[in-house]
């Protein structure tokens, strides 16, 4: 096994039962997230590209049976900020010192494409790289966004097994949602997807085909997180994952993949109260704080318990950085675009 370690730290390529064999065992966990954390150090530095997270509508016309915004959750109150708000929050993350903003909502209908062209536009006078995570739209609609101004997008796979998939998507395609990462490739998009750790039936097999998935499809940042169940949804009583197994799945991420961003997510931070700087010890190089203001984020509930949802955006941030400088790293001054090494 250990031979397994050394030569996904050297090589970056592990057939797909090898993965399997390091996912399922964790007799190698430490040298793993040892290895990890120094291929992170050779090929994107010692650099945390912080971005500011602006989750401007928890309104969603999806059913995903893990998610707190499914359309059938009731016991959500539903927002949706204006164009003018999401534009002040980017401004607001400029003034906190932040690079890059990302605008995050449910998958719904509710802004125009014309509107989105016009929130995309004015924040780009702030000269701010954008992420966009809005779900699936066709090419183009993806194209007007590109054109106004957004640089990234991400959009969550959560999982390649389409059985799993289909399960837990009962209105979505698995091919389509594959289909709009290839059209944002085709577009110049830097491309973020990710997974949830910990679903229902997933196994390491599961696991390490998604890893392969994230390869073939040359994402340029990967973001991982432990399923954890929400009381409104389907898979309320389920156990859901942990933070260990998703900190060993983000590590090799890092080994496969090894100058793509990967952020420390908050849902590691919410199974773990050190989970976002142990996540940076083991591969990671970005971390997207919350800068949505405090009345609305409290509405924006994936999962129960999300960390720092009661903490205020400049004292956030403030306390990220000392931690990040108590580790022997710094906070990144540049866009965080991804710099292909290999």
């Amino acid at each position: 096994m250990n031979k397994i370690v050394r030569k996904i730290e050297k090589q970056h390529n592990l057939s797909l039962e090898e993965l399997v064999l390091l996912i399922g065992n964790d007799c190698y966990d430490k040298d793993l997230f040892e290895a990890a954390d120094r291929v992170r150090q050779k090929y994107v530095g010692d650099g945390v590209h912080l971005r500011g997270l602006i989750e401007f509508s928890n309104v969603c016309s999806r059913s995903c049976f893990y998610c707190g915004l499914r359309c059938e959750n009731r016991n959500v109150n539903r927002y949706s900020l204006g164009a003018d708000e999401i534009i002040s929050l980017a401004g607001r993350a400029k003034e906190l010192g932040y690079k890059t903003v990302v605008l995050q909502s449910g998958e719904s209908s509710v802004y125009s494409v014309d509107k989105m062209v016009y929130i995309l536009r004015e924040i780009k006078k702030f000269d701010l790289a954008i992420t966009l995570s809005i779900g699936e739209k066709s090419y183009e609609e993806y194209k007007q966004f590109k054109n106004a101004g957004a640089d990234r997008f991400l959009l969550r796979i959560e999982t390649t097994d389409t059985a799993i998939y289909k399960a837990l998507h009962p209105d979505m395609d698995f091919s389509n949602r594959v289909k709009c990462l290839r059209n944002l490739k085709k577009l110049g998009y830097e491309v973020g997807t990710g997974c949830l750790i910990g679903l229902p039936s997933q196994t390491p097999l599961s696991l390490a085909r998604d890893l392969l998935f994230f390869r073939e499809i040359g994402a340029d940042m990967i973001g991982l997180g432990p399923f954890i169940p929400n009381p409104d949804t389907p898979l309320s009583l389920e156990r859901g994952g942990t933070f260990e197994m998703a900190r060993k799945v983000m590590a090799l991420v890092r080994l496969l993949m090894p100058d793509i961003n990967i952020p420390a997510t908050t849902a590691m931070e919410t199974l773990s109260p050190d989970g976002r700087i142990l996540a940076l010890q083991s591969g990671a190089n970005v971390v997207m704080p919350n800068v949505t203001d405090f009345v609305h984020k409290k509405y924006y509930n994936l999962y129960p318990g999300k960390s720092g949802a009661d903490v205020p955006a400049a004292f956030a941030k403030r306390a990220l950085e000392e931690k990040i400088e108590k580790i022997g790293r710094f906070v990144s001054e540049d866009f965080g675009f991804r710099k292909k090494n290999i």
